[in-house]
């Protein structure tokens, strides 16, 4: 028997009050009014069998009026099983659980874990369930295939076993990828069936930095339904830090100073934090750390100096705030791309009249990059060491025919020959590199000055001029140039053209390099080019066409690839990565890329007796931990269904709605008045016989019976 309101069983302890006070009265409370007591002492009578129990079934009687009632108020009923309507079509249920970083709060986990376990025991042997984890990727862990091969009754525990064996990583939320990467696999699950069933049960923190833009433009599959149950925190409380690299730019030559922001969440009680150097071996800080006030949903910028005689700390380290998965940057100095380009002319370095003047003067050293001039005169022989480290050639003298179809082989090769200043004692030297053997160099002095009249801002060497604020050269004038005929040269491709509409720069195709012929010079003889500001930013734009590597990064993101190559340069096939909790990991010969940066920490590339570092760290979009609405999904055309928790509850609702339909139906409580006021008659009945008898007995005071019967 169940019933609908079982808190009026309360009532029912109403049936001990009057047998406690029956037990602990000592006199009758019932008087007799006499004319005059004045001159008699009060002699209250004596109680017979005072804690003894009489008229036992007169009491009975009477509490079980109470009891009835009580259950009569409870409305009981008769609970019948209700009859479930066969569901002819099977489910298909992908359990998609967020395990990215922000996964790792206090008690998402656990209740992440659990909510899974719920859907597992939701599902009916006629269900199919696939179990997905995802951040950056989406990862099977009990795939479709499995679920069917399995045992039927081992299925919900073999997938359980997966799932609680599994713990968050330090990944970033790809959200739209997985929900779409999930859509696809439920489709292709159905195979030629109709996909009538088909359901994502998605289980996450749904914070800000979940990235759902990829589903912007994505036509969701028919059938296939998102329930998302979403998983709150603890606490709002989270601030993090966050590593500020230096500007590509930046002139400065020494890890002097370290820029990091920190934010703090909003809604966060915490306000006041300490940020300074630590190491990943002990929790405290290296040094006397900085103190920092951040407001809730504010950020600040701090600058850590550099202690220069010490050992250059790991990481950065915030304290003060409750959750630590964000509390850790990890820094290693930054390292110097080198390059070498060669020049070969009869210039000198010192002369401000020459070309070599200014382009050793071009290329500064920064912190990320360094190039290095080496100078030959013509004639002289190029190391075959030199000529391999080398991307760009300069020529801007005439070359011996050996050595000019030696450099023609260096082009072919992949190689950068740039010509300029070009005079006629050039021709023979551009007719071997450009095999062009009709090519006429003619000298032209304009009566005052050429411009530039035409670019191709289309090619990589005045792509960065495109915009219309850096476009102006009319400044720059040119004193005399050579005049050429692009069609005598086979595939060049005119760059620039003078006013005049001769050709300024041309581009000539060398296998798979290239010659690039600047028919003027840069130096104060030829033009005002090198006292302009396009000058620098020209030769370093011809710099990185020639194919030159990027610099070497040392700041990556848990998941990104990591290229090898300046490792293997290093002369050795054998490389070893060392992660940051100790383990090692062998890179066979074929693999230029490193892909297994799934922990934050700083890691060593290992071949040949050298090493280089470079850290991990996490994405900064995981410290946004701010609920991102559900409407937002529905925006971008995913159908939200209703989550775990609304079904539970609708559940229980629809559950009290068929017992209150039992209860109505069957109207037990009637019963239990009608037995009610039966007991009362007979009650009645009883107890005044027993207070006649009691009034005819010999020697009774009056008074002295209780009226429930004790």
């Amino acid at each position: 028997m169940s019933f609908l309101a079982p808190l009026f069983f309360l009532g029912a302890l109403g049936v001990g009050l009057p047998i406690i006070f029956h037990l602990i009265r000592r006199t009758t409370r019932e008087r007799n009014v006499f004319s005059s007591l004045m001159f008699l002492s009060p002699s209250p009578p004596r109680l017979v069998k005072r804690n003894r129990f009489e008229h036992l079934l007169l009491l009975l009687l009477r509490c079980a009026v109470i009891c009835l009632f009580a259950v009569g108020f409870s409305r009981p009923f008769l609970k019948k099983p209700m009859a479930q309507v066969p569901d002819s079509t099977a489910r298909r249920i992908l359990l998609l659980v967020d395990d990215s970083a922000s996964m790792r709060r206090a008690n998402l986990w656990a209740d992440a874990l659990e909510k899974a376990k719920s859907v597992v025991r939701e599902a009916t042997p006629s269900d199919q369930v696939a179990l997905y984890l995802f951040d950056q990727q989406l990862r099977p862990l009990f795939t479709f295939d499995q679920w069917n091969s399995s045992p039927l009754g081992d299925r919900a525990s073999l997938l359980l076993r997966q799932l609680t064996d599994a713990k968050p990583g330090w990944g970033s939320t790809h959200l739209g990828a997985a929900l779409i990467q999930s859509a696809e696999i439920l489709t292709d699950s159905a195979g030629k069936a109709p996909l009538e069933h088909g359901q994502i049960e998605l289980i996450t923190d749904l914070q800000e930095g979940s990235r759902i833009e990829q589903l912007e433009g994505y036509e969701w599959p028919k059938g296939v339904q998102v329930a998302i149950e979403v998983l709150k925190p603890r606490t709002s409380n989270n601030a993090s830090v966050q590593l500020i690299p230096d500007a590509e730019d930046s002139t400065s030559k020494t890890f002097a100073n370290v820029r990091v922001r920190v934010a703090n969440a909003g809604g966060s009680k915490q306000e006041q934090f300490k940020v300074g150097w630590g190491t990943t071996g002990d929790s405290g800080f290296v040094g006397k750390p900085i103190e920092t006030y951040v407001p809730a949903g504010q950020n600040r910028v701090v600058v850590l100096p550099v202690d220069q005689s010490a050992a250059a700390p790991s990481c950065i380290r915030l304290k003060g705030d409750d959750e630590e998965f964000d509390n850790l940057v990890f820094v290693t100095p930054p390292q110097s791309l080198r390059l070498s380009v060669t020049y070969v002319g009869n210039d000198t370095e010192t002369d401000s009249r020459q070309a070599l003047y200014f382009l050793k003067r071009a290329f500064q050293e920064t912190r990320h990059q360094t190039v290095q001039i080496r100078a030959h005169q013509s004639g002289e022989l190029v190391s075959a060491d030199e000529a391999k480290a080398s991307p760009l050639f300069v020529i801007t003298s005439p070359l011996p025919d050996g050595m000019a179809d030696g450099m023609r082989a260096q082009a072919a090769a992949g190689k950068t020959i740039l010509v300029a200043g070009v005079t006629p004692d050039l021709q023979s030297t551009l007719r071997r590199l450009l095999a062009a053997e009709n090519l006429r160099c003619e000298e032209v002095r304009p009566a005052n000055y050429a411009l530039l009249g035409e670019m191709d801002f289309r090619h990589p060497i005045f792509a960065a001029f495109a915009d219309p604020r850096f476009s102006d050269f009319t400044r720059i004038h040119f004193w005399k140039y050579v005049r050429l005929d692009p069609s005598l040269v086979p595939s060049a491709r005119v760059i620039a053209k003078f006013d005049s509409g001769d050709p300024a720069l041309l581009e000539v195709p060398v296998g798979t390099g290239k010659v690039l012929v600047l028919t003027t010079g840069w130096q104060p003889g030829f033009s005002q080019l090198a006292l302009s500001s396009k000058f620098v930013p020209i030769l370093y734009s011809i710099l990185e066409d020639s194919g030159t590597p990027d610099a070497p990064t040392a700041q990556y993101r848990v998941g990104d690839m990591v290229p090898l190559g300046s490792a293997q340069d290093l002369g050795s096939a054998n490389i070893t990565v060392v992660q940051p909790d100790g383990s090692q990991v062998n890179v066979p010969d074929n693999v230029t890329n490193f892909t297994r940066t799934e922990l934050p920490g700083v890691y060593a590339i290992s071949s040949a007796g050298n090493t280089k570092r470079f850290v991990v760290n996490l994405d900064p979009a995981e410290s946004r931990i701010a609920p991102l609405p559900t409407d937002e999904l529905e925006r971008l055309g995913v159908p939200v269904f209703r989550s775990l928790e609304t079904r539970t509850a609708e559940a229980v609702r629809k559950a009290r709605l068929q017992n209150a339909e039992l209860e109505n139906r069957q109207k037990l409580w009637r019963w239990f008045i009608i037995s009610t006021l039966v007991i009362l008659l007979l009650e009645s009945w009883l107890a005044g016989r027993t207070a006649r008898r009691s009034a005819q007995s010999p020697g009774a005071i009056p008074g002295t019976a209780s009226i429930y019967g004790a």
